[in-house]
């Protein structure tokens, strides 16, 4: 946050290679374009000519959309119910609509849309406009919190659509054209350069549930091109049309573009897009530290030979980094051939990557450099990929849950339960005032013992089904009810 104030979320042509992503749903092949070498790398403008973006335009707006999301509303409630009277809650709730709008981007000719997971999160239905008004229902493919990037799919065919190009051959002081629905305005068109890249803004608001560190990643292309609320998942392209970025978020002290916006780069964009339309899920590799970013104060409190990288502060359990040979001290100053100057760096690269692949890591150790081959791992310590039936039914909700010890539960006067151990961006949070350490007692009246039970339950229910928490609070006898909407 610092010095940009508050923070708002907001939101080609030539030789192309073509991904081709088997996916999960009915054995589909889905075909996501990626131009690898753009063919205008530097525009060059007689001082006395205009400058003319009428042809990028016209290729760039037909494949963006305006999205439309609607919540049932909250209709959650805390209630201190008697037994005797619970069965008055099968009866539907009274309702508060609401409805918010953002911008996505069509990838393929077959109605994949990639935007801002903060667009469709929690949403109950969601809507796209197309640009020649058609309006049609979407599907939620998947979404990752960590980059604030979702994928949703409208069952259309023959789309315009934009290609990825590689965000890292983008260059500061480069025109780019940002294209969205800001304030529910349809398809407009802003320009401006590349400000700055690599920017961590603290705005995603996403962590590991077990440490309570941050799992979010922060690498921003930074433009001066106006971004408004409803640009949200709109596009950021190069002046021959190539997706460079999806918009996300502005800086800006009242809501309202004033100077500055963000947009996640290309690269990592669609490493996301192509795990959620794959597995419905992302699938992360991770390196298994705990890092620092080298600074002035650090090379000297360290005695560090180098004044840029990333330092290594601690392992995780099960690390990748440790097993390859990394130690605590060391300063990791490449990854592969990327040269990492800083956390932003590392974290962004790293994403990029899957659990099993192998990336070579570059390390400044007591003023000598060594490399070290490390096999990347997922989040539970091994080479697995993850698939979306694996995934926490809770997630949706915006809660995770840890069983609870026999001795807890007697204290407590309870029989059995599971704790909600945090909560983040969801429903509960949105529609409820339940907070961490709440302890979950039964389910729709089902009892519920574990967490594997608590998550059996909640993969029956079907979007828009309501559902009953019950539960008190740890050494407070008071029931609790949270009725919402999945």
């Amino acid at each position: 946050m610092k010095r940009f104030g508050l923070l708002f979320l907001a939101a080609v042509l030539g030789s192309a290679v073509t991904v081709a992503v088997s996916t999960m749903m009915g054995g589909r092949t889905v075909r996501i374009e990626h131009v690898y070498e753009r063919p205008v790398k530097n525009v060059s403008y007689p001082a006395s000519a205009p400058m003319d973006f009428t042809a990028t335009s016209e290729k760039v707006l037909p494949a963006v959309v305006h999205i439309k999301s609607m919540t049932a509303g909250a209709g959650a409630r805390q209630r201190h119910v008697p037994d005797a009277f619970r069965y008055f809650f099968d009866e539907p709730m009274r309702e508060e609509p609401s409805q918010s709008s953002g911008s996505g981007v069509i990838i393929n000719e077959n109605g994949y849309i990639v935007t801002n997971n903060h667009v469709v999160s929690g949403a109950d239905a969601v809507t796209v406009s197309l640009w020649d008004n058609r309006e049609m229902n979407a599907e939620v493919i998947g979404a990752d919190p960590d980059t604030d990037l979702a994928v949703i799919k409208i069952k259309e065919t023959g789309l315009p659509f934009l290609s990825f190009v590689n965000s890292d051959h983008s260059k500061v002081g480069e025109w780019v054209l940002a294209v969205g629905n800001p304030f529910d305005l349809n398809s407009t068109v802003t320009a401006g350069i590349i400000s700055a890249k690599g920017r961590n803004i603290n705005i995603i608001q996403s962590g590991d549930r077990t440490t309570h560190r941050s799992t979010a990643i922060e690498s921003f292309i930074q433009t001066d091109a106006a971004i408004n609320p409803g640009n949200s998942g709109g596009a950021l392209v190069d002046l021959s049309g190539g997706l460079i970025g999806i918009n996300t978020a502005i800086a800006s002290p009242t809501g309202a573009y004033s100077g500055y916006g963000f947009a996640v780069p290309s690269n990592l964009v669609s490493k996301v897009v192509e795990d959620l339309i794959s597995f419905g899920t992302v699938q992360r590799g991770w390196l298994g530290l705990q890092i620092q970013d080298v600074t002035p104060a650090l090379v000297k409190d360290k005695n560090l030979s180098v004044s840029e990288g990333t330092y290594v502060a601690e392992f995780s359990d099960k690390s990748a980094a440790k097993e390859a040979g990394l130690k605590v001290g060391d300063v990791i100053t490449k990854i592969g051939e990327v040269t990492i100057k800083s956390n932003t760096d590392l974290l962004a690269h790293i994403g990029q990557q899957r659990p099993g692949d192998k990336v070579k890591v570059t390390v400044n150790r007591n003023g000598k450099t060594l490399t070290f081959e490390v096999q990347l791992k997922n989040k539970e310590g091994n080479t697995a990929k993850v698939s979306k039936e694996e995934t926490s039914a809770f997630s949706s909700l915006g809660i995770e849950l840890e069983d609870i010890d026999p001795k807890t539960l007697r204290k407590s006067d309870i029989s059995a339960g599971v704790r909600v151990k945090s909560l983040g961006e969801g429903k509960i949070k949105r529609y409820t005032d339940m907070r961490e350490g709440f302890i979950i007692t039964d389910i729709d009246n089902k009892p519920v013992k574990s967490v594997k039970e608590a998550n059996e339950i909640l993969k029956k229910k079907k979007q828009g089904e309501q559902v009953i928490i019950g539960g008190q609070y740890e050494n407070f006898p008071r029931e609790y009810l949270f009725a919402l909407r999945m």
